[in-house]
């Protein structure tokens, strides 16, 4: 069964249309990349499927429940949570604090189980509980956006541009754990500008241009595709 079906999905911002037609799958405990330029549409994408902006065509799908156009909260408690470009965390709360909003979003089970289990995950993010999220390095920042999702305890975790600004390090740091999401259960959306990162992890990938969707195929098949290498690897 697919974890997530999106169907010919058309948004609007105004009078402008800015995802036109798209339809892709994300099976259950897979990892499935968008690829494309800067404002392609990518996400807008994420914040449709999340609730946040309404369609004005197509349909969305979880687990075959249609969630079009459903507040962001029920979405939320249905099993999708979002970890949004440019993180979002709360700087002037702490930690813990951005953990329970977290929780409160739609996790149903053991919330103590959970932070353990989000702070095995992150154990960095376990000596600064008390500290103001706004003090953490940007990759500390990451891990907690990230960590602030899975409180949740979300069936399918979308991931924006979760590499965005950090160091290589940290960049690996982020995609092992990108991985090791998917091995305990959950599948993954990720959009990711950083393409050879992007395709290592996923199983699954779509390229964005002007709203839709132009290309797809395998990680391994988009890897070795001229076109994504010119574009997106730094390959002729």
């Amino acid at each position: 069964m697919n974890m997530l079906e999106v169907s010919n999905l058309h948004v609007k911002m105004g009078i402008q249309e800015i995802l036109r037609g798209v339809s892709l799958t994300v099976p259950e405990r897979g990892i499935v990349a968008i690829l494309g330029a800067n404002g392609v549409g990518k996400t807008t994408l994420m914040r449709a499927i999340s609730g946040v902006y309404r369609s004005s065509g197509g349909s969305i799908q979880l687990k075959s429940e249609d969630i079009t156009n459903n507040r962001s909260y029920k979405v939320v408690r249905l099993g999708i949570a979002q970890a949004p470009e440019g993180r979002q965390i709360f700087g002037a709360m702490s930690v813990m604090e951005n953990l329970i909003l977290g929780a409160n979003g739609g996790g149903k089970n053991g919330f103590d189980a959970t932070l353990d289990h989000v702070l095995t995950l992150f154990p960095v993010l376990k000596d600064r509980l008390k500290q103001r999220a706004g003090s953490l390095s940007g990759g500390e920042q990451q891990m907690l956006c990230i960590g602030r999702a899975l409180m949740s305890q979300p069936q399918l975790l979308l991931l924006d541009e979760p590499s965005l600004g950090l160091a290589p390090l940290v960049v690996r740091q982020i995609f092992d754990l990108i991985s090791l999401i998917r091995e305990e259960g959950a599948a993954i959306l990720l959009v990711e500008q950083n393409a050879k990162a992007a395709l290592q992890v996923a199983d699954h990938g779509y390229v964005m241009e002007g709203g839709q969707i132009v290309l797809e195929g395998s990680a391994a098949d988009l890897r070795a595709d001229e076109r994504v290498r010119h574009a997106y690897l730094g390959g002729g």
